[in-house]
């Protein structure tokens, strides 16, 4: 029996990902899973460099705008998602392909994921509510007091990451970092991947000829239309955060936009980093 096969291309924001993506399932005559945290949004499309209408009218796609910002979509939902979606394709095709800048969700896709407890929801709304009060810095000294292990090494400037641990902590007394086993899972497929590794100039020039595009292209009335979902965890993300401040009057548009210029390359930087540590054989 021939072994089943997903092409996995993964790399840094900008770097050509779904371009690659598209080629190589045309190639293959097969399907695209998204592993992108925010493209799964089906209100999200111009901020997260939705894959364009011709793209997904030439091959199949998964993942792309298929859940509601009012949804909850971590790690573990895209896990069940995936795994479900490629034993789909897979009965029809002989290889699939994978595309995404989420590290965490690949890794919950070829490798699985730690089991952590649950948490109550009053415990997650809470820390939200203080940290729109108080910002990172409260989230840091807060981590820094429950958990000094992840505060000493873990993700301390991702406040997505700062709130998951200290959620785990409040709830069951123990870091999120001591159900980290490390253990990684056999899928029944085979895995090659593909690391886009542009030079770094380029790589930051087409970020921001990118965010110019996407203002031409109307991101700044979709920020609009969206801005009274700014408190749900779906938009806070680079792209709409930033215009979200001018809407309030805290930035100029030009600083805004040069805003989410800086720090999409900041986010790019992380990607490469986590990229070139992640190994999926």
């Amino acid at each position: 029996m021939q072994t089943k096969k997903c092409i996995v291309i993964t790399g840094p924001t900008a770097s050509g990902k779904t371009d690659l993506a598209v080629e190589i399932a045309l190639k293959h005559h097969t399907e695209i899973l998204s592993a992108d945290s925010r493209q799964c949004y089906k209100e999200l499309d111009i901020g997260v460099a939705r894959p364009s209408a011709d793209q997904l009218s030439a091959v199949s796609h998964h993942f792309i705008g298929s859940h509601s910002i009012h949804e909850e979509v971590n790690s573990k939902t895209f896990e069940q998602y995936g795994l479900q979606e490629l034993e789909a394709i897979f009965r029809e095709k002989e290889v699939a392909v994978v595309v995404g800048g989420t590290g965490l969700y690949l890794k919950a896709l070829f490798q699985g994921l730690d089991e952590v407890p649950v948490v109550d929801p009053a415990i997650r709304e809470d820390l939200i509510a203080h940290y729109r009060e108080k910002g990172l810095q409260w989230l840091q000294e807060e981590i820094r007091s429950h958990d000094p292990l992840f505060f000493s090494k873990g993700e301390i400037q991702n406040p997505q990451r700062v709130m998951r641990a200290l959620e785990v902590v409040r709830s069951s007394g123990i870091s999120i970092l001591e159900f980290q086993t490390g253990k990684k899972l056999q899928r029944d497929f085979e895995v090659e991947q593909i690391f886009l590794d542009i030079p770094r100039e380029e790589l930051y020039q087409r970020i921001n000829r990118r965010v110019d595009l996407m203002m031409d292209a109307g991101l700044l009335a979709e920020a609009e239309g969206l801005y009274s979902f700014r408190h749900l965890n779906a938009l806070r993300t680079v792209g709409y955060q930033e215009l979200f401040e001018y809407m309030e009057g805290r930035s100029s548009l030009e600083k805004a936009v040069e805003s989410i210029k800086i720090n999409t390359r900041h986010y790019a930087k992380r990607q490469i980093t986590w990229f070139r540590k992640f190994r999926l054989d």
